[in-house]
Protein backbone atom coordinates (compact mmCIF):
# COMPACT_ATOMS: atom_id res chain seq x y z
CA UNK A 1 0.00 0.00 0.00
CA UNK A 2 2.82 2.27 1.45
CA UNK A 3 4.75 1.30 -2.24
CA UNK A 4 1.53 2.12 -4.46
CA UNK A 5 1.42 5.54 -3.01
CA UNK A 6 5.15 6.42 -2.99
CA UNK A 7 5.05 4.99 -6.80
CA UNK A 8 1.83 7.75 -7.74
CA UNK A 9 3.33 9.94 -5.79
CA UNK A 10 6.83 9.49 -8.22
CA UNK A 11 4.15 9.63 -11.07
CA UNK A 12 2.78 12.73 -10.55
CA UNK A 13 5.74 14.75 -9.84
CA UNK A 14 7.96 12.94 -12.76
CA UNK A 15 5.09 12.90 -15.17
CA UNK A 16 2.30 15.44 -14.82
CA UNK A 17 4.54 18.38 -13.05
CA UNK A 18 7.04 17.81 -15.61
CA UNK A 19 4.78 18.22 -18.65
CA UNK A 20 2.86 20.86 -17.08
CA UNK A 21 6.28 22.81 -16.57
CA UNK A 22 7.21 22.21 -20.10
CA UNK A 23 3.31 23.32 -21.52
CA UNK A 24 4.16 26.42 -19.29
CA UNK A 25 7.01 26.76 -20.77
CA UNK A 26 5.37 27.04 -24.33
CA UNK A 27 3.21 29.98 -23.18
CA UNK A 28 5.91 31.49 -21.55
CA UNK A 29 7.71 31.85 -24.98
CA UNK A 30 4.71 33.34 -26.57
CA UNK A 31 4.48 35.89 -23.81
CA UNK A 32 8.49 36.40 -24.53
CA UNK A 33 7.66 36.58 -28.24
CA UNK A 34 4.40 39.45 -27.67
CA UNK A 35 6.86 41.41 -25.49
CA UNK A 36 9.81 41.37 -27.41
CA UNK A 37 7.47 43.32 -30.35
CA UNK A 38 9.75 46.38 -28.90
CA UNK A 39 13.29 44.99 -30.39
CA UNK A 40 15.02 46.57 -27.79
CA UNK A 41 12.79 44.89 -24.99
CA UNK A 42 14.11 41.74 -25.15
CA UNK A 43 16.45 41.53 -22.36
CA UNK A 44 13.51 42.11 -20.39
CA UNK A 45 11.06 39.71 -21.80
CA UNK A 46 13.19 37.09 -21.27
CA UNK A 47 13.30 38.76 -17.56
CA UNK A 48 9.92 38.37 -16.57
CA UNK A 49 9.62 34.85 -18.59
CA UNK A 50 11.94 33.75 -16.67
CA UNK A 51 11.15 35.00 -13.48
CA UNK A 52 7.58 33.20 -14.08
CA UNK A 53 8.94 30.29 -14.74
CA UNK A 54 11.36 30.17 -11.69
CA UNK A 55 7.36 30.79 -9.76
CA UNK A 56 5.92 28.14 -11.24
CA UNK A 57 9.33 25.77 -10.20
CA UNK A 58 8.92 27.41 -6.76
CA UNK A 59 5.12 26.68 -6.47
CA UNK A 60 4.22 30.46 -6.58
CA UNK A 61 1.19 31.85 -8.00
CA UNK A 62 1.57 34.57 -10.47
CA UNK A 63 0.79 34.54 -14.61
CA UNK A 64 0.20 37.04 -17.08
CA UNK A 65 -0.23 40.16 -14.60
CA UNK A 66 2.84 39.15 -12.95
CA UNK A 67 4.39 38.71 -16.20
CA UNK A 68 3.42 42.35 -17.57
CA UNK A 69 4.53 43.49 -14.15
CA UNK A 70 7.49 42.25 -13.69
CA UNK A 71 8.22 42.98 -17.40
CA UNK A 72 7.29 46.70 -16.89
CA UNK A 73 10.07 46.66 -14.07
CA UNK A 74 12.80 45.01 -16.11
CA UNK A 75 12.25 47.17 -19.53
CA UNK A 76 13.03 50.45 -17.15
CA UNK A 77 16.67 49.76 -17.90
CA UNK A 78 16.41 46.75 -19.80
CA UNK A 79 15.60 48.79 -23.08
CA UNK A 80 19.37 49.95 -22.88
CA UNK A 81 20.62 46.37 -22.68
CA UNK A 82 18.39 45.38 -25.47
CA UNK A 83 20.10 48.80 -27.87
CA UNK A 84 23.71 47.73 -26.44
CA UNK A 85 22.39 43.90 -27.78
CA UNK A 86 21.69 45.37 -31.49
CA UNK A 87 25.02 47.53 -31.56
CA UNK A 88 26.99 44.64 -30.73
CA UNK A 89 25.03 42.81 -33.70
CA UNK A 90 25.62 45.44 -35.99
CA UNK A 91 29.45 45.24 -35.05
CA UNK A 92 29.19 41.39 -36.03
CA UNK A 93 27.55 41.88 -39.00
CA UNK A 94 29.97 44.24 -39.90
CA UNK A 95 32.82 41.62 -39.06
CA UNK A 96 31.34 38.36 -41.14
CA UNK A 97 31.25 41.29 -44.05
CA UNK A 98 34.83 41.91 -43.94
CA UNK A 99 35.63 38.08 -43.53
CA UNK A 100 33.07 37.77 -46.89
CA UNK A 101 35.09 40.85 -48.69
CA UNK A 102 38.55 38.75 -48.62
CA UNK A 103 40.26 41.65 -46.62
CA UNK A 104 43.88 39.71 -45.07
CA UNK A 105 42.77 38.24 -41.67
CA UNK A 106 39.03 39.04 -42.42
CA UNK A 107 37.85 35.50 -41.50
CA UNK A 108 39.76 34.91 -38.36
CA UNK A 109 37.80 38.86 -37.36
CA UNK A 110 35.04 37.54 -38.25
CA UNK A 111 34.90 34.03 -36.54
CA UNK A 112 35.65 35.58 -33.49
CA UNK A 113 33.37 38.28 -33.83
CA UNK A 114 30.38 35.19 -33.77
CA UNK A 115 32.07 33.53 -30.75
CA UNK A 116 31.94 37.05 -29.35
CA UNK A 117 28.45 37.28 -30.38
CA UNK A 118 27.39 33.69 -28.83
CA UNK A 119 29.22 34.16 -25.80
CA UNK A 120 27.47 37.92 -25.13
CA UNK A 121 24.24 36.12 -26.38
CA UNK A 122 24.83 33.33 -23.60
CA UNK A 123 25.28 35.74 -20.64
CA UNK A 124 22.57 38.13 -21.93
CA UNK A 125 20.24 34.97 -20.83
CA UNK A 126 21.99 33.89 -17.86
CA UNK A 127 21.66 37.67 -16.63
CA UNK A 128 17.80 37.17 -17.48
CA UNK A 129 17.33 34.30 -15.60
CA UNK A 130 18.34 35.69 -12.72
CA UNK A 131 16.92 38.88 -12.68
CA UNK A 132 14.65 40.43 -10.19
CA UNK A 133 13.05 43.80 -9.65
CA UNK A 134 15.57 46.43 -8.04
CA UNK A 135 18.33 44.31 -9.51
CA UNK A 136 21.01 46.15 -11.76
CA UNK A 137 21.56 44.76 -15.17
CA UNK A 138 25.02 46.17 -15.05
CA UNK A 139 25.98 44.25 -12.06
CA UNK A 140 24.02 41.18 -13.22
CA UNK A 141 25.53 40.96 -16.81
CA UNK A 142 28.96 41.27 -15.26
CA UNK A 143 28.19 38.38 -13.14
CA UNK A 144 27.09 36.37 -15.75
CA UNK A 145 29.71 36.85 -18.27
CA UNK A 146 32.09 35.38 -15.33
CA UNK A 147 29.49 32.55 -15.14
CA UNK A 148 29.71 32.01 -19.05
CA UNK A 149 33.48 31.70 -18.81
CA UNK A 150 33.12 29.59 -15.63
CA UNK A 151 30.52 27.13 -16.65
CA UNK A 152 31.11 26.04 -20.22
CA UNK A 153 28.56 23.44 -20.01
CA UNK A 154 25.37 25.05 -18.67
CA UNK A 155 26.67 27.61 -21.18
CA UNK A 156 26.90 25.18 -23.66
CA UNK A 157 23.25 23.74 -22.67
CA UNK A 158 22.07 27.21 -23.75
CA UNK A 159 23.63 27.58 -26.88
CA UNK A 160 22.25 24.50 -27.54
CA UNK A 161 18.45 26.09 -26.96
CA UNK A 162 19.46 29.15 -28.77
CA UNK A 163 19.97 26.28 -31.89
CA UNK A 164 16.62 24.58 -30.72
CA UNK A 165 14.51 28.36 -32.01
CA UNK A 166 17.21 28.94 -34.66
CA UNK A 167 16.24 25.43 -35.89
CA UNK A 168 12.82 25.76 -35.33
CA UNK A 169 12.36 28.88 -37.12
CA UNK A 170 14.22 27.58 -40.30
CA UNK A 171 11.78 24.73 -40.45
CA UNK A 172 8.68 25.87 -39.19
CA UNK A 173 8.39 29.69 -38.51
CA UNK A 174 5.61 29.93 -36.13
CA UNK A 175 7.31 27.34 -33.75
CA UNK A 176 10.24 29.49 -32.59
CA UNK A 177 7.70 31.58 -30.79
CA UNK A 178 6.86 29.11 -27.97
CA UNK A 179 10.46 27.62 -28.04
CA UNK A 180 11.44 31.03 -26.41
CA UNK A 181 9.89 29.32 -23.65
CA UNK A 182 12.04 26.66 -23.36
CA UNK A 183 15.45 28.53 -23.87
CA UNK A 184 13.95 30.47 -20.97
CA UNK A 185 13.89 27.12 -19.02
CA UNK A 186 17.17 25.84 -19.90
CA UNK A 187 18.58 29.40 -18.64
CA UNK A 188 16.87 29.04 -15.30
CA UNK A 189 18.10 25.32 -14.94
CA UNK A 190 21.46 26.20 -16.01
CA UNK A 191 21.86 29.22 -13.37
CA UNK A 192 19.66 26.79 -10.76
CA UNK A 193 22.67 24.04 -11.66
CA UNK A 194 25.35 26.23 -11.16
CA UNK A 195 24.35 28.05 -7.94
CA UNK A 196 24.50 24.66 -6.14
CA UNK A 197 27.50 23.45 -7.33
Amino acid sequence: MAQARVKARKSSVFGGERFALFAESLLTGVWIAVACLGLVTYPAAFAAGARHLRRRTGHEGGGWREFVGDFRTAVRRGWLVGVAGWVTAAAVWVDVQTARAGIPGGPLVGAVGLFALIALAVAGLRASAVWAPGASWRALLADAVRRTLRDPAGSFLIIAGLAVVALSAGFVAPLAVPVLGAVAAAAVAVEERYRRR
